[in-house]
């Protein structure tokens, strides 16, 4: 499954990721309410695991915004807070359910487990289409105003996640923990280098840069 993981203390957080790693799930990690609740907008995913007290934005606010953003992911709240009032609080906001700390792994894998099971079959996006670039993520194609476009892996991991985020700014940070799994900047200029060859790739014959740079902010595929 693809589980969003979303707490504030490292040491935790990287238990469970580890953990579920081992389980063979897809875990992204979000370390403050604010990543929270942009990944549980923007990801497909089947399960969120979401501490409630979160900086930034705390746990219940991101899961009333999800909600209402029409996310209906099944949610576990982990908490510090074992009061049947802050469990019932954390229900009303639309979780599914509540775990107080400290817990057992297994009690979590196990929730998680039970959650998934609830599942009902979603509609899985196969092609992406932006400005004329159109990507089929199953045959691994992409072609411009039906031109191919050959790229290498990592090229078309960076142009997908562009892509998926289609008229939004993606930062260099976002690039480097979701396609070079990287929690840290390696001061290096790999995401520029392959921005460069992609872009090589992506205008040649073309007129219009098909993505846009805001130096500081990031990278965003242009919509038009």
């Amino acid at each position: 499954m693809r589980i969003l993981v979303a707490e504030d203390e490292e040491k935790t957080l990287r238990f469970i990721e580890q953990g579920l790693g081992e389980l063979r799930h897809n875990v992204i990690a979000a370390t403050n309410g604010e990543d929270a609740l942009h990944y549980g907008l923007t990801e497909a995913l089947d399960v969120i695991v979401l501490d409630r007290m979160l900086p930034k934005l705390d746990g219940l606010s991101v899961l009333m915004r999800l909600r209402a953003g029409g996310v209906m992911a099944p949610v576990l709240m982990l908490t510090a807070l074992g009061r049947i009032e802050d469990r019932v609080d954390g229900l009303q906001a639309g979780a599914d359910d509540y775990l107080v700390k400290p817990f057992a792994f297994s009690e979590l894998a196990a929730r998680i487990q039970a959650l998934g099971r609830r599942l009902t079959p979603a509609v899985v996006t196969t092609r992406l289409q932006a400005n004329g670039v159109e990507m089929d993520l199953l045959t691994r194609e992409v072609r411009r105003e039906g031109k191919p476009i050959l790229l290498q892996p990592r090229e078309f991991r960076l142009l997908e996640e562009l892509m998926r985020h289609a008229g939004e700014f993606v930062t260099r940070t976002m690039l480097l923990e979701r396609i070079w799994d990287f929690h840290f900047d390696p001061q290096t200029k790999i995401v520029e280098t392959h921005m460069s060859r992609l872009r090589t790739k992506l205008n040649e014959g073309f007129a219009q840069d098909a993505i846009e740079t805001v130096r500081g902010v990031g990278y965003r595929m242009r919509t038009a």
